[in-house]
């Protein structure tokens, strides 16, 4: 039986075959499963991701009062930071896949949902019910043109941007003679530029599932670049 064959069943009050209902509960109940993997998988690289940079923090510390914020302090610095910078840009690259693998999850689970109501309406008063362009927003997802700086990417990427920058300033104060005037120019336009750039591979990866949605009926509901 065909998608269209059970939706106009359930228009004519016909009971969709038990087979059907079997096979999209447990569609259902995957799906479910998997974005709870991508969730779990994003937190926990985020996670090693922080607990990196705290300690790479820490060490910093702890060489710069063991040197005095000397020569080896500039140098273990600039290492540290590079390498921090690096691991957060592998996280973000990561943890943007994992949300853009969730995001479409959700968007079959919402399609699931609108079969639900297609062969109960009499659930519509127990369930969350909307129009499609909607099914997405319950979840939590498309709710804002700021959302992906709210998302575990997001931040991952602009914790990386201020390492990058940390680092781009630290040879820059070294290479002008220690000038502190110097360091933070040339850190702060660094970190604003790295911010910039993530936002827009992020924006940019958005933009490009949107254009190339599961179901050709979501091109119509598919909400404004940017709304991540």
């Amino acid at each position: 039986m065909t998608s269209q064959t059970s939706t106009s069943a359930a228009a004519g009050g016909a009971d969709p075959r038990a087979a059907a209902v079997t096979f999209i509960t447990t569609e259902h109940f995957t799906l479910q499963g998997a974005r709870a993997a991508t969730i779990a998988e994003s937190t926990g690289r985020a996670t090693m991701f922080l607990g990196s940079v705290s300690a790479g923090l820490v060490a910093l510390g702890l060489i710069a009062a063991a040197t005095r914020v000397g020569a080896t302090f500039y140098a273990f610095g600039v290492i540290v930071l590079a390498t921090l910078s690096f691991v957060g840009l592998v996280t973000f690259e990561r943890v943007l896949q994992s949300g853009i693998e969730d995001h479409g999850y959700a968007q079959r689970i919402a399609r699931l949902r609108g079969f639900y109501f297609d062969c109960a309406p009499e659930m519509t008063g127990y369930l969350v019910s909307v129009p499609p362009p909607q099914r997405l927003s319950i979840q939590g997802l498309d709710t804002g043109h700021w959302q992906g700086s709210r998302t575990i990417a997001g931040m991952v990427g602009v914790v990386t941007a201020v390492l990058a920058g940390s680092a781009a300033g630290l040879i820059a104060a070294v290479a002008a003679g220690h000038s502190a005037v110097a360091g933070f120019a040339t850190g702060g336009v660094v970190a604003v530029a790295a911010v910039v750039a993530v936002m827009r591979v992020q924006r940019s990866a958005w933009r490009q599932i949107r254009q190339h949605p599961y179901f050709d009926c979501q091109r119509a509901a598919v909400p404004p670049v940017g709304s991540e």
